[in-house]
């Protein structure tokens, strides 16, 4: 049995706009990967450390190789495509259990 897998980004962006069409066609992406979304964007509290970030996602997968599946994959290299130049993103992805 696959254990899920978690996407954890710290997204910051220069042109909110720009980021409308990322948006939506992130959503496409995740979807048609067995994703969801957890969190996106929520407001945050650091209890610990000094991380400040921009904008917390959190995108769940069936699976690690599900999520490199969407993170390679042609919908997710267009929501990429719309995002570049006006956005830098922190992104890890870590094993559940």
């Amino acid at each position: 049995m696959s254990k899920p897998a978690y996407m954890v980004v710290d997204a910051r962006s220069s042109d909110p706009q720009r980021m409308v069409e990322y948006r939506r066609l992130s959503q496409i992406a995740v979807d048609a990967y067995g994703g969801r979304f957890l969190v996106r964007g929520a407001p945050y509290e650091t209890l610990e450390g000094s991380w400040q970030p921009q904008r917390v996602v959190v995108v769940e997968f069936p699976s690690m190789d599900a999520a490199r599946t969407f993170y390679d994959s042609p919908e997710y290299l267009a929501a990429r495509a719309a995002r570049a130049g006006v956005s830098d993103f922190d992104m890890l992805l870590v094993e559940g259990y």
